[in-house]
């Protein structure tokens, strides 16, 4: 057990891309627990588009990380040390750890426990596709995205953790799946491992014309976790009664003149009367058993892949954040810690 708890303090709002004074690197004592309290040693930590945003000075489904604050992320740990019958020493748990070594689960900052049938799955797994991310997927694509036979689905971030499991999940509904993807070794990696049917390199000068050739019938439902030009370029090509899952903006979370501008196929949801809503996963919590039970059996039957880049030691969690939106990851990114 280390003698100390690191954590990442953050230091100042960035402007686009993180660097080098965005946070402070501090050493605290391992923290103390009370009655009802449980100490958690954290192993693994989940680094998402999120994360981006929660640094801002706008808030948004959660206030921001304050000045001086240990930066808010969801994490995997073990309890080391406990005062609270619900957390057992030796039980792996997640929720939100910070960046830090330890955190500190009780009623008033609970953590889920990891059950006895998911401890089997790699460390990774857990905070990605048996995870929130995983449950992202789920309730996103299907219930909001709705695929069925014969539609033509467009995901995009197709190689990133949600939009990898989205896409998946669509193709179990019958559907013609799209992705669009950074390169061409991502591109061929979502059609030849994850059976995407076509894929559309939005780092190529002629991706437009990709698009409108992987969507000749046009586009039944996206799966949107980027906006931006790429998401305009998919609402254009939207048919009469199409859905919008809206996931993500994650184009703009490092923008630095301000919010990107509105859509200019705006109309186009109108005219084709289409249904588009945005989700918080939160909100489906409470049904977060039932989106896992349902993925680790899909997994076991080799319906469905997990993928995850891992990047090792703590003091690469600032280089891992800005990993996301240089695209240098292929399915979930996770941290491990030393």
């Amino acid at each position: 057990m280390r003698e100390e708890n690191r954590r990442f303090a953050l230091a100042e709002r960035p402007q686009g891309l993180i660097d080098d004074n965005t946070y402070d690197l501090e050493t605290d004592p391992v923290p103390e627990i009370g009655e009802g309290e449980a100490l958690v040693r954290v192993r693994w930590i989940s680094v998402d588009p999120t994360n981006r945003t929660w640094i801002g000075e706008e808030p948004t489904y959660l206030p921001p990380v304050q000045i001086g604050e240990t930066m808010r992320a969801l994490g995997l740990g073990e309890v080391v040390a406990s005062n609270h019958e619900r957390y057992p020493v030796g039980a792996l748990v997640n929720g939100l750890t910070g960046w830090q070594d330890y955190t500190v689960a009780s009623d008033s900052n609970p953590l889920m426990v990891v059950p006895d049938s998911a401890k089997a799955a790699p460390p990774a797994s857990l905070l990605g596709i048996l995870g929130m991310t995983g449950c992202t997927a789920y309730f996103g694509m299907l219930e909001i995205g709705e695929p069925k036979e014969g539609d033509t689905v467009v995901v995009s971030a197709a190689a990133g953790a949600v939009g990898s499991v989205a896409g998946q999940l669509a193709k179990l509904k019958g559907a013609r799946v799209v992705g669009i993807a950074g390169g061409p070794e991502k591109c061929a990696w979502v059609i030849d491992e994850l059976g995407f049917d076509a894929a559309v390199d939005y780092k190529a000068d002629d991706w437009r014309q990709q698009l409108k050739d992987a969507t000749p019938d046009g586009i039944d439902v996206d799966f949107e976790n980027v906006g931006g030009e790429i998401m305009d370029a998919v609402f254009a090509r939207l048919n009469i009664g199409a859905r919008v899952a809206l996931c993500g903006l994650i184009s703009g979370y490092n923008a630095e003149d301000g919010r990107p501008a509105g859509p200019a196929s705006f109309g186009n949801l109108l005219i084709k009367r289409v249904k588009l809503q945005g989700f918080i996963i939160l909100d489906y919590y409470d049904r977060f058993g039932e989106a896992i039970r349902q993925l680790s059996e899909w997994m076991g039957e080799g319906k469905i892949k997990s993928e995850q880049t891992v990047v090792e030691g703590f003091e690469n969690l600032p280089h891992a954040l800005n990993m996301l939106f240089k695209g240098e990851n292929k399915g979930k990114l996770v941290v491990k810690l030393d």
